[in-house]
């Protein structure tokens, strides 16, 4: 997940630490941090995206019997993940945090608990639903893969003179 670099850390807390940074770049599209962890966030974002571009249409029709509201079984179909985006799915989900989805000062209770009804897993749901379709598109017309993050440098930072950086995604 990470660079070969080792950051000033221990294995797991180097991890740890480029897991939660991802996680807050694909939820918020653009981070602040130290260049040598900008560099290894947006390379393991990077590898995330591609997985989920090269899956997110793989989708199965399956008929499933439902009991209904007054007692009686009626077939439905459902789409569900394919094997290609199941275990893209998985492997996500194992390399970035769960984060959820916050209520805004606006939104009632009701409205916020209509909106994130049905959804268990936030963040891997906007990973395939918004972003993979958006770099899809974003590589079929420039013609090539990758190049989803961009890495801006800020200078040295005030105390301890690390040089700070922003990660965005294109």
């Amino acid at each position: 997940m990470a660079e070969n670099k080792k950051l000033g850390r221990a294995t797991d807390q180097r991890l740890a630490i480029i897991r939660n940074q991802v996680s807050q770049l694909l939820w918020s599209e653009r981070i602040e941090t130290t260049f040598a962890y900008a560099r290894a966030t947006a390379r393991a974002a990077e590898r995330i995206l591609t997985l989920a571009i090269n899956s997110y249409k793989d989708t199965v029709k399956v008929e499933k019997e439902v009991i209904n509201n007054k007692g009686v079984k009626v077939k439905k179909t459902v789409l569900q993940d394919g094997p290609q985006k199941l275990n893209a799915r998985r492997k996500i989900m194992a390399k970035v945090y769960d984060l959820f989805e916050v209520k805004t000062k606006e939104e009632s209770k009701r409205a916020f608990e209509r909106r994130t009804k049905n959804i268990n897993h936030p963040l891997v749901e906007k990973i395939f639903n918004e972003l993979a379709p958006r770099y899809e598109k974003r590589a079929k017309e420039s013609g090539q893969g990758g190049g989803y993050t961009r890495v801006l440098k800020l200078g040295p930072r005030r105390g301890d003179n690390a040089e700070m950086a922003i990660v965005e995604l294109v």
